[in-house]
This record gives structure tokens, C-alpha cells and sequence, in this order.
């Protein structure tokens, strides 16, 4: 039995997106850019890792501001620094519009849960749904 390229392709980003994860708490706690941190790595990432790692860059200041407007009885210097990476991730994804809004926050909050606190999957969850609907509004 083959496998479908399809699975694999998603497969494949979703292990890239965990990298990026991992790169960008990484380069946040070391107090780098991306193209520090991946001067650094003996082995280079994945493109598409580097890619979604400059993307949040980019759009950090934009992300933070939203992130700011959307929590309003929590600053970001209390939330846990891997929510802010997770977020400011998904928050580049869904200004790129290349990936659909489902798939951005299912493996935002899949990656919130997995190594963040108890309560980020939600915290990450909730966050994001109210800045995807204002970022991307649903068509009627």
C-alpha cells in the first residue's frame, strides 16, 4: 500500500510547524532573530520552517497588537513565552491566507496543549478564534 502524498504533505507541515515551535521559544528565550538562531544550527531547518519562522517575525508587532486587544485582562508579560510563539505563529499563518483558518488553530492549540501549560490549549484557543474572526471574517 502506498502512501498518499496528500497525508504526507500534511504530515510534513505539521512537523514543520512543531520545529518552528521549538525554533522560535529557542530564539525568544536566547533573545535572537531567526537568522541568528539558524546561523547557529549545524543542521539547517526545513525551509518551510524557516519560512513560517520569518513570517512570525514579520508580523510579530502586528501579532502582539492583537494578541494585546483581544486579552484584555491579561498582558503578554504573563503569559507563558511558548503561547506567545504558538500564537504569533498562527497569528503570521492567518495573515499569509495560505492555510485555511481551521488548520491554523487546530494545530496552534494542538501544539499549546502538547507543551504549554494545562490551560493553554484553551487559553491559545480562544485567543486566536477572536483574532482569526477579526483577521479573516467568515464570508457569508
Amino acid at each position: 500500500m502506498t502512501a498518499d502524498p496528500a497525508d504526507e504533505r500534511t504530515r510534513s507541515r505539521r512537523e514543520a510547524r512543531e520545529r518552528a515551535v521549538e525554533l522560535g521559544y529557542e530564539a525568544e528565550m536566547r533573545g535572537w532573530s531567526v537568522d541568528e538562531l539558524v546561523d547557529s544550527l549545524t543542521i539547517a531547518p526545513d525551509p518551510f520552517v524557516v519560512t513560517l519562522l520569518r513570517q512570525a517575525e514579520e508580523h510579530r508587532s502586528g501579532a502582539d497588537a492583537l494578541i494585546d486587544a483581544k486579552s484584555a485582562r491579561w498582558s503578554r508579560s504573563r503569559m507563558p513565552v511558548l503561547d506567545l510563539v504558538v500564537m504569533r505563529i498562527a497569528i503570521a499563518g492567518l495573515l499569509a491566507g495560505d492555510t485555511p483558518t481551521g488548520v491554523v488553530l487546530s494545530e496552534a492549540v494542538e501544539l499549546a496543549g502538547r507543551y504549554s501549560t494545562d490551560d493553554s490549549s484553551r487559553f491559545v484557543n480562544g485567543l486566536l478564534a477572536a483574532i482569526a474572526t477579526e483577521v479573516r471574517p467568515p464570508t457569508p
